[in-house]
Order: C-alpha cells, then structure tokens, then sequence
C-alpha cells in the first residue's frame, strides 16, 4: 500500500503496481501493437504495389504508419479512457496524477514520449525504464517521473470484514481494557489477519497471529483472566473497540453553541438590532393592558369591641318590665 495526498489534503491508500505487472501489461499491448501493425503494413504495401510508387515514398508512409500506431495508441487509449489501455484493462491498472486525479492529453503524451524514446528505447537497450523502475519507491519509470504519474492497481482483492465478538466470560475483562494506546495502525492489521485468518497456512497462521497478539498485548491492559488463542483476544480487543467507537458517535454529539447557533438567534452584544415588538420600559411605559390583575385587598385585621361603659342594662324579667334595683336601685 502507498498513499497519495490530493490536493484538498486528503490521503488515499492505493496499492502501486510493480514492474512485472507493468511488463505484462506492456507485453499485451506491444503484441496488439504488432498484430494492428502487420495488418495495416499489409493493406500499405499492397495499395503501393498496385499503385506503382517510389521507395522512398513507401518507407516514409511505413515509418509514418509505424509511429502512428506505437505512440498514437497509447496517447489516444490513455486520454479517452483516463489513464488505461487495452493491457492495463485487463491486469487492472490505471495511470494518475501523483495527486489521485485523472491524466490529461499532457500527460499521456509525455509518458508516451518518453516511453518510445528513453524508457525502452533500443538505443539505451531498454534498460533506463528498468533500472528506474526498480529504484523507485512507487514503481515510476523516467516517463512517469517526468508526467508527474503513477501506475496503481485499481482491482484490490476485496474483503470481507471480519465477525468481531468478545466471549461471554471476558466481557467484564473487556469493558475494563484500556485502549488508548492502541493506534489504527495496529488495529487494522489485527482486523486484516483476521480477515484472512482462514486463507493462511497453518504455520504462518500461528506465528503471524502470535505476534500481533503479543503488539496488541503490550499496549492493552490488563491481561485477560486466563489464557486463551490468539485470534479470540484481537478479536474481543477490536469488538470492545469498535463497541466504545459506536457509542462514542452516538452520545458524543454536541449540539451547536454560539451566537449563531441557531438561525433564529438574536445577536446580542453592542451591536444588537433594536427589538420592534419590544415594550418600553421606563416612565413613557404604557399600562400593560395584558398584565396580572393586581392583588385583591385581604380583610382588615380583627379589632376587638371596647367594653361597656356606663350604667348596667336593666334586668328584664318575664312580663317586660325591669325589675327593682336592676339599675342599681334599691
């Protein structure tokens, strides 16, 4: 895998294809090359032997013809297909730009240029492009350096993701394990050889599964309760993981704050539009005339009566008339 950084400085992880990729690639197009050549130098020399022309005109028609289908196929079958020619389909590559982008004319001629004329040119035996190739990290030959581009693999084995669970008695152990150090580097390895768990010898099976359960160990903790097989601990180790991803995306959603936040918000602040329905306040206040009605005056506080004063009321007997010395008489 290489990366390649676009220009919006993004990475993408690519798989670059090698030289004996390429080669063979190469060899279906030379071969289509030559069948296309033979055919149409056929059909040449047979209109030139009716017609009767000159030598020179017929090796200057055939070098034309030559050039045209050497360097005018790959232009035309690398611009009209971004990046591909009939080889490169079928072993699945494709030329880009160095930033993950689609070839232009430009570089398609470029590339091709220097293909015929450097890379594998007889001349230099064909042993530039080679040599460069092989030197290089990407695989990129003089013509590509040149281009700015490079051959990748666009047909990637695909795989499956791996079923990740962790076993009923290590759940505890697994919801106390600590993570942190664990990089996406490593993860993804471990998830890799998961992958491919069932399509390794048993001999590299073992050791490779040995070993990256030893790396995930050595930034994990703490150790599970009791031993078990390579393959259950990165796959309990990667479950609880991705369990504490999910549910970190799904709780972990702050909402937006601010002073815009909300489209409806108010700016506040020295520069705060007045309020239109807002009521003034101060002593040009209108009377409200929704306002809480004022609070009802509650009973006046109970006053007791003044004792009598003044002579003692008479003493009224049965028939209505006061008896003597009810007044105090005698």
């Amino acid at each position: 895998m290489s990366q390649l950084v676009t220009g919006e400085a993004v990475v993408l992880q690519v798989r670059i294809a090698r030289m004996p990729t390429r080669a063979l690639a190469c060899a279906i197009d030379v071969i289509l090359q030559g069948v296309v050549l033979m055919v149409l130098i056929g059909l040449l020399t047979g209109f030139l032997i009716g017609s009767q022309s000159s030598e020179a005109l017929a090796v200057a028609l055939i070098f034309i013809v030559v050039l045209l289908v050497a360097i005018g196929y790959r232009v035309v079958m690398e611009t009209l297909t971004r990046g591909r020619t009939i080889g490169k389909m079928v072993l699945g590559l494709k030329v880009v730009r160095d930033d993950g982008s689609s070839i232009r004319f430009r570089h398609a001629l470029v590339r091709t240029l220097m293909w015929f004329f450097v890379d594998f040119a007889p001349w230099f035996a064909a042993s530039p492009g080679i040599v460069a190739s092989l030197m290089n990290k990407q695989g990129k030959r003089i013509g590509d350096m040149v281009a700015g581009t490079v051959v990748i693999r666009e047909r990637q084995q695909s795989m499956a993701s791996p079923p990740l669970f962790v076993p009923g008695p290590l759940v505890q152990w697994a919801q106390s394990l600590e993570l942190s150090r664990l990089s996406d580097e490593l993860a993804n390895a471990a998830r890799d050889y998961l992958a491919r768990y069932t399509e390794l010898l048993p001999g590299p099976q073992i050791a490779l599964g040995e070993a990256l359960a030893a790396r995930v160990a050595a930034v994990t903790a703490p150790a599970p309760p009791y031993p078990i097989i390579a393959p259950a601990f990165l796959s309990a180790v990667l479950a609880e993981r991705r369990r504490r991803e999910l549910h970190r995306l799904a709780t972990q959603r702050p909402l937006p704050t601010g002073p815009f936040a909300s489209p409806y918000a108010v700016p506040q602040g020295p520069f705060a539009p007045p309020n239109p329905y807002a009521v003034p306040q101060g002593p040009f206040a209108p009377p409200n005339p929704y306002g809480a009605p004022a609070p009802l005056p509650g009973p006046p506080p109970f006053v007791p009566p003044p004792p009598p004063s003044g002579p003692r009321p008479a003493t009224v007997n049965a028939q209505g008339w006061a008896a003597p010395g009810s007044n105090g008489w005698t």
